[in-house]
C-alpha cells in the first residue's frame, strides 16, 4: 500500500449496521448517498468524509462519530537514533 494511503482510522460503520439490523441499502437510501461511497468508508477505503454526510449517518443510526470511527496508532518504534542498546 502507498504511504500516503496508510493511516491508522478504522471504521465501524459494519459493526453498528449489525446492531441496528439495518443494511447498507438501506442506510443509503435514508442518509441519500451511493451504496459504493457507504461500502468505500464501510471497508477503510474513504480519505474523507464530509461533516454533513457524517452528521447524517449518526442522525440515521443514532450514534455519535466516535461509535464510527476511532483512531488505532501503529506500535511506536524505537526513537530516531536510538540504537536498542
Amino acid at each position: 500500500m502507498p504511504e500516503e494511503e496508510l493511516h491508522s482510522i478504522r471504521i465501524h460503520l459494519d459493526r453498528i449496521l449489525a446492531e441496528r439490523g439495518m443494511t447498507l441499502t438501506e442506510l443509503s437510501a435514508q442518509v441519500g448517498i451511493t451504496v459504493v461511497n457507504l461500502s468505500v468508508l464501510k471497508n477503510g477505503r474513504a480519505k474523507a468524509i464530509r461533516f454533513s454526510t457524517l452528521s447524517r449517518i449518526c442522525d440515521i443510526l443514532g450514534c455519535q462519530p466516535g461509535d464510527l470511527i476511532t483512531h488505532e496508532p501503529a506500535e511506536p518504534g524505537p526513537p530516531a537514533g536510538d540504537s536498542g542498546q
